[in-house]
């Protein structure tokens, strides 16, 4: 702001001296004179560096923005603009399982969601109610979804991995009255089924005996749906408009259990259109997406564009290393969907020729660090990688454009109100936004980390923050008095770092969550399951940095941190192969602690709040406590002590994490 201000200043000097008759040459020279003294050269550089890039976003914003504001005021909902797209492309293929190998062209996506329709309205459903969806990734899911919304029914999609309290916990903060689960889940759901509301109707899908339905009290969706009839809901049902709600994904949160995070139509739509746009993907582009379907990532971002734009998506059940590039050269696959850990497994598979015969010309996702990013793209021949950030119920998504590697996205230092997001100070130890004396929040210099928020305007579909099922997870999300008075803000929890031409860079997680394994976890969370198991003992659960490892003689970091557990244990009869087989039960792979240190007891406040500062500092160097620290072999299934040589071995990358 301070450059643009100086530029224009320069320009108001020249105009000023003119205007009192001062010859053209002095009145350039003292013009210039100014630009040079108030630092023009700079912003005059930063302007030649990213104006291009600038107005291709300015370009992208607003044929997002022009798409949004003309589907509001025509009343549309995802259900219609997906219709228009079967009206498109009847017979191309719309979906394809990778699993079965099973296409499923536009018009029969339509009719099956049509009959998921017809069935939501035989169970007595109506527009606002909630209906939860747990299984793996399939095609159908999408069906069951859209189907649902059809009809105005709301699905809340549950991740697979969640298992007992938390399960229980995400089934019952949608408030669904009926669950749709997959037979690959039955026993998940036996473990909570006399837990659930007896009301709460049940179905499955997938083959699952006689006996085992009966002991669940369901019935097989399957063979409901075969006999459904295809035709269109009944124009009498009430239409959600636009900004009404769609689905419920589930985020960790920086604290508690996972908040269902609201998507309302225009979302899915915008960060759907917003991909295709700003990563300039082609009406016969076929992705391939391995991404669970319960993630914003995998369901928008990679569904997404089949539903909006038409264009042939590759489901796949489950991502594999060794399968990856064989899947994308089967299916002609032109674009994949990741994860920075993606990428990191890719590299550590052994060459294979299936690996340069592929299609694929643009890869899009989040959390690809630097080092990994120039390895991918050269061993793998992959020309763009599309790297954005964005919480599913964010609304300062960003987005890199031009492939500068490490970046996450940019906002503009030209126009920078033109979107309004800003990196905001924040205090190290409390991480609360640092205030100026007005009362407002203060902005980042470039080069300074900050927390990254995006001011709120429930008016505009681009601005607007439609938070959580929980009220008061919502009101956590949102700060006031940010950018100017009496304004609001969405608090994303995620601080960035941006350099002098607007990059920004993903620096770390604020509050109460690490990230592993391209996954968010919630140390409260895990610090409520392992206190349970543990008779409510005094468990604090941090993340810890762990070291570069090797790719092909390639230092790589590991994504994000690694779970540790500090454990009291007053007794000394802690057992590691019971805890571990405890955890497995209740956790899903990612949140389980790689690391564990038992204490006598673990440091508490005056006010019984766990200190964590300390444990975190020594993480997990035998040489710094005398506690006894353990790590999770997990190629050999158990816990073993961690002695000097195992800590050297961590340290130097001969030990795989």
């Amino acid at each position: 702001m301070r450059n643009a201000a100086s530029a224009s200043l320069s320009l108001g000097s020249l105009g000023l001296l003119r205007l009192f008759g001062v010859p053209w040459s002095w009145s350039l020279a003292a013009g210039f004179g100014v630009f040079l003294g108030t630092g023009g050269w700079k912003y005059l550089y930063i302007v030649v560096r990213t104006a291009k890039r600038d107005l291709n976003g300015l370009y992208v914003l607003l044929r997002v923005k022009i798409a949004l504001w003309h589907h509001l005021r025509l009343n549309s909902n995802i259900p219609s603009i997906f219709a228009q797209t079967v009206k498109q492309h009847p017979n191309k293929p719309a979906l394809i399982y990778d699993a079965t190998g099973e296409t499923w062209t536009f018009t029969q996506l339509d009719l099956l969601s049509n009959a998921v329709a017809q069935w939501a309205l035989a169970q007595g459903w109506a527009p606002g109610d909630v209906v939860a969806l747990f299984m793996e990734s399939r095609p159908l899911q999408v069906a069951l979804w859209l189907g649902l919304a059809k009809v105005g029914v709301e699905a809340a999609l549950i991740n697979f991995n969640l298992r007992r309290d938390a399960l229980l916990h995400c089934v019952g903060v949608s408030v669904s009255r009926g669950i749709v689960f997959g037979a690959e889940l039955a026993g998940a759901m036996l473990e909570v089924s006399s837990s659930l509301s007896p009301s709460m109707v049940r179905f499955c899908t997938g083959e699952l005996s006689v006996d085992c339905l009966a002991s669940l009290s369901a019935q097989n969706l399957d063979y409901i749906l075969a006999s459904a009839p295809t035709l269109p809901p009944p124009s009498c049902i009430p239409p959600k408009s636009f900004n009404d709600r769609l689905f419920y994904i589930y985020t960790s949160g920086t604290t508690g259990l996972p908040k269902a995070a609201i998507v309302v139509h225009s979302r899915y739509y915008r960060i759907a259109a917003f991909g295709y746009h700003a990563f300039r993907m082609r009406q016969d582009d076929i992705i391939y997406d391995c991404l669970p379907l319960y993630h914003s990532a995998g369901n928008i971002m990679g569904v997404g564009q089949c539903l909006i734009n038409g264009l042939t998506v590759v489901v796949k059940k489950k991502f594999s290393a060794s399968r990856f590039w064989e899947d994308c050269i089967k299916h002609n696959c032109t674009v994949v969907q990741y994860i920075g850990e993606i990428c990191r497994y890719l590299l550590s598979q052994p060459v294979r020729p299936s690996e340069k015969g592929h299609r694929v010309r643009l890869a899009v996702g989040n959390g690809l660090r630097p080092s990994v990013w120039e390895a991918f793209t050269e061993r793998f021949g992959v020309a763009q990688v599309g790297e954005f950030y964005g919480a599913t119920e964010c609304n300062c998504s960003i987005a890199n454009m031009d492939g500068k590697v490490g970046a996450c996205g940019f906002n503009s230092r030209i126009l920078p109100n033109v979107y309004p997001i800003c990196l905001m100070k924040v205090d190290e130890e409390t991480t609360e936004l640092v205030r100026d004396r007005h009362g407002l929040c203060v902005p980042c210099r470039p080069g300074e980390p900050g927390l990254l928020v995006g001011r709120i305007n429930q008016q505009d579909p681009l601005r607007r923050f439609d938070g959580y099922a929980n009220q008061d997870a919502t009101r956590k999300k949102i700060a006031n008095n940010v950018f100017k008075k009496n304004d609001s803000a969405y608090l994303s929890g995620d601080v960035l770092v941006m350099d002098e031409l607007g990059y920004m860079y993903f620096r770390d997680r604020s509050g109460d969550t690490f990230r592993w394994r391209g996954e968010n976890v919630s140390t409260t969370e895990v610090e409520g399951t392992l206190s349970g198991l543990l008779g409510q003992a005094d468990v604090a659960v941090y993340g810890v940095s762990v070291p570069a490892w090797r790719v092909v003689c390639l230092p790589v970091d590991v994504e994000g941190k690694a779970g540790m557990a500090s454990i009291a244990d007053p007794t000394g009869t802690f057992d590691c192969d019971a805890f571990l087989r405890e955890v497995q039960q209740a956790l899903p792979p990612y949140a389980r602690p790689v690391f564990l240190r038992i204490s006598p007891q673990v440091d508490t406040t005056g006010t019984f709040k766990i200190q964590k500062t300390r444990l975190q500092r020594e993480g997990y160097d035998p040489r710094l406590s005398t506690d006894q620290i353990y790590f999770l072999n997990s190629r050999a299934g158990r816990y073993e002590a961690v002695n000097e040589e195992l800590h050297s071995a961590i340290v130097e990358g001969r030990m795989a994490l």
